[in-house]
């Protein structure tokens, strides 16, 4: 008898009460704080509207607490090592611009980059560095945060600064055999990697060329408004930094070490660590001045300062002030508060059956091979929204429509590519997803301001349906070999 009063999975509208509690209160905290939302507006919107979905559960459902405990558990668990390379890439952010690392790719970026091809070559270039070290988050928090100190003395706005880079990396992170995203997406659709990368390039190639074309028709026709003169950068630049060809070692060292696929929390302190010795041995002076004193000491206190906390350095240049000011690990606070949030909102909507029931709808609607496809791009953006986690998305996405692949015939790979080019790609826009949250921080641009810019992000799902509505290369499934 209390097997049958015990339901499963609550009803599709039900599921969507905490849904809509989660987007109403995030519109309005929005509405109220702008920019500022993530500083406690989201995460108190985000906990609000997991203590919906728990009370519905438990109340409602007879689901126990110790279930829905065990999904935020399970999640926290795959969130633990994307808040260990937030704090590290904070302390790169620090470090590589005390040390003069990102003030020597500026200084050298002005003086090869013109306005011009600036959007198009920055988008180019986050897209090769991606692909050789698969890795998005790096690439955007080292070349990426450089390319933001040359756009902005250019004169472009942040949103399209921030869309080239983010459109660039995550192109790169998409299709290099380094990325983990393309490694778990090709793995839970038990797709050959080489055979998954090689499908994609049928749609991810299209989306990066109408990406790279309107970036180039951005700058070929914008007429930049530099609020300073690009040549006082420059100069405030050489007065403050000891600027030197050598500091380049420091990235060429953490592409190395990316390059022999060493874990990205090992790289990523080591290029810090490798960024503070270029701080003794080049920037004596930005020593002096971060230590409140001179002792044996003040060295190993300005790099703990840098790599932890604010940062502050006078240039003599208003501008040049706020792109070399840094916030270290401490700067990072506020996203790993929200992540912390999303990954308890996702799995209390997971361990509740909640998203079981939503994901029904799409599985109702997909008959043809246009609409699974349809269906499987729009699960991956669904569940990216309310997981808050790009690597969730991924497996639940795959493993929800496999069967339905294997029934309709259609090859694995289709899965694969459609899983990537909805989750990978998708999450990066949301400002409550890890990857959203991360990308807003590290470049300094809330993720609603450059969302529209981001061509590549934004073009892949459509492109993907597109072309499986074209039906081009896609056949009845034999193997995925």
């Amino acid at each position: 008898m209390e097997n049958k009063t015990t339901i499963k999975h609550p009803s599709i509208a039900v599921s969507a009460i905490p849904l809509l509690v989660l987007i109403t209160m995030l519109a309005l905290t929005i509405k109220l704080f702008g920019g500022d939302a993530i500083a406690g507006g989201s995460q108190l919107s985000l906990l609000t509207a997991s203590a919906v979905c728990a009370t519905i559960a438990i109340v409602g459902y007879k689901c126990s607490w110790q279930q829905l405990e065990d999904a935020f558990v399970a999640n926290m668990r795959s969130a633990t090592p994307a808040i260990i390379i937030l704090l590290l890439i904070g302390a790169i952010a620090g470090t590589w611009m005390a040390s003069g690392v990102i003030p020597t790719l500026i200084y050298y970026g002005l003086k090869i980059l013109s306005p011009s091809i600036f959007l198009p070559a920055s988008c180019i270039i986050c897209a090769i560095v991606s692909l050789l070290t698969g890795s998005s988050w790096t690439t955007i928090a080292t070349i990426g945060v450089a390319l933001m100190g040359i756009g902005d003395a250019m004169g472009f706005s942040e949103g399209w600064i921030a869309g080239a880079i983010i459109s660039g990396a995550y192109f790169g992170d998409k299709i290099s055999v380094m990325s983990d995203t393309t490694v778990l997406a090709s793995s839970t659709s038990e797709v050959p990697i080489f055979s998954h990368i090689k499908y994609m390039l049928s749609t991810t190639s299209i989306s990066l060329f109408i990406a790279v074309v309107v970036f180039s028709i951005v700058s070929f026709t914008a007429t930049p408004e530099a609020t300073v003169d690009i040549l006082a950068i420059e100069q405030a630049l050489q007065a403050t930094f000891n600027l030197s060809p050598w500091l380049l070692l420091v990235p060429v060292f953490t592409g190395l070490l990316i390059a022999k696929r060493l874990p990205a929390i090992i790289t990523l302190f080591a290029s810090a660590l490798m960024a503070a010795i270029a701080m003794l041995l080049f920037q004596p002076q930005i020593i002096q001045e971060i230590a409140p004193e001179s002792s044996s000491l003040s060295s190993i206190y300005a790099i703990i300062q840098c790599a932890t906390s604010e940062t502050a350095i006078e240039t003599g240049n208003a501008q040049l002030n706020d792109l070399v000011a840094t916030s270290g690990m401490g700067g990072m606070m506020d996203t790993i508060w929200l992540i912390i949030c999303a990954m308890c909102f996702g799995g209390v909507m997971y361990g509740s059956g909640m998203l079981t029931a939503i994901s029904q709808i799409f599985l109702r609607i997909a008959h043809r091979t246009v609409s699974v496809v349809s269906s499987t791009v729009c699960s991956g953006i669904f569940f990216n929204l309310t997981t808050g986690d790009q690597y969730i998305s991924i497996i639940l996405t795959s493993n929800l429509f496999r069967q339905l692949y294997d029934d309709r015939g259609l090859e694995r790979k289709l899965l694969s590519r459609s899983v990537e080019d909805a989750a990978t790609v998708t999450s990066v826009l949301i400002p409550w997803n890890s990857c959203g949250m991360a990308q807003s921080t590290v470049l300094g641009v809330a993720t609603l301001t450059y969302l529209p810019y981001c061509i590549f992000n934004l073009v892949s799902p459509l492109v993907s349906i597109l072309v499986a509505a074209i039906g081009y290369n896609i056949k009845k499934r034999e193997n995925d070999a």
